[in-house]
């Protein structure tokens, strides 16, 4: 079956239409799905009403869902969706400066999952449950694209270099009370290749994020701005498309590849999306990433 795709940018990313993700399985369209994955790091599929089950189903096809309360959860309790929500359990919805929404604007910051963890994200599934009458979009960046028209002068600085990056960093960025809290020093700082190699097509891209706190070979402040000036050269209009959500709209994505954040909405109102991460394999570049 020949998958019919849209782009939805003139540099990355396509729309599927003719696909229902319920039907997919490891020998039935995934393998035509995973190659649209790796050629345009990031898809959009509409109209799909997938249980959670089938959520995770869907995810599993990719690798190893991650999960980051694997500690915290009591023996018998089982794994629950993720979710990005401002729903709190009584139905109402958290105040615009409660901790919880604060979080939330952490990811209004342009950022790649995971990369804090000893294991990063592959991709992200992400389903609208919930979508605002305004505002709340996703947006993506491809850091593949915005690498390869790089002016030559920028890539040299960072080429060849490594990343740190910690939890904590992009929540003090919205709250130092935030930054505090035990969730964001579970996992110790971790360090990546700063331009990574897709190991089934060869194409580079640059490994960034708002966890991201210094560059091998520089100072604070000489890293600091050196990150600046990579994040703002990749987020640029030209390589970012921004997506409003419908209830039952699904985005994938390439976290190697692509930068995403969210966008403010009337916090009076619910949004919710279910995610689910899934973590990189040695056959992802895993290995090759670490320095």
């Amino acid at each position: 079956m020949t998958l019919e795709t849209t782009p939805l940018t003139p540099q990355f990313g396509v729309e599927v239409h003719n696909l229902q993700l319920a039907d997919v399985t490891a020998d039935h369209l995934f393998p035509e799905l995973r190659a649209l994955f790796e050629e345009h790091s990031a898809l959009l599929l509409r109209g799909q009403d997938l249980s959670n089950e089938q959520h995770m189903a869907l995810a599993t096809l990719f690798g190893t869902i991650e999960d980051r309360k694997a500690d915290e959860r009591k023996k018998g309790e089982a794994f629950e969706v993720p979710e990005v929500s401002n729903v709190q359990a009584d139905g109402s919805v958290s105040g615009e400066m409660d901790l919880h929404t604060l979080n939330l604007k952490t990811n209004m910051l342009w950022h790649s999952d995971s990369t804090f963890l000893p294991v990063p994200a592959l991709t992200n599934i992400l389903i609208s449950r919930i979508a605002p009458s305004s505002g709340g979009a996703t947006e993506l960046a491809s850091t593949r694209a915005a690498w390869a028209e790089m002016p030559e002068a920028l890539r040299e600085k960072i080429r060849g270099r490594g990343i740190s990056h910690h939890y904590a960093v992009s929540r003090a960025k919205i709250s130092e009370d935030l930054a505090k809290l035990p969730m964001f020093h579970k996992w110790p700082a971790q360090h990546w290749k700063a331009v990574l190699t897709n190991p089934v097509n060869g194409k580079e891209s640059l490994y960034i994020a708002s966890h991201a706190y210094a560059v091998d070979g520089y100072d604070e402040a000489e890293g600091a701005a050196l990150l600046d000036d990579l994040m703002t050269f990749c987020t640029q209009d030209r390589y970012v498309y921004s997506h409003d959500w419908h209830e039952n709209d699904v985005l994938i994505w390439d976290q190697r590849a692509v930068l995403h954040r969210g966008t403010p909405w009337p916090y009076d109102e619910p949004r919710k999306l279910t995610s689910l991460c899934v973590s990189l394999s040695d056959d992802d570049g895993l290995s090759e990433m670490r320095l």
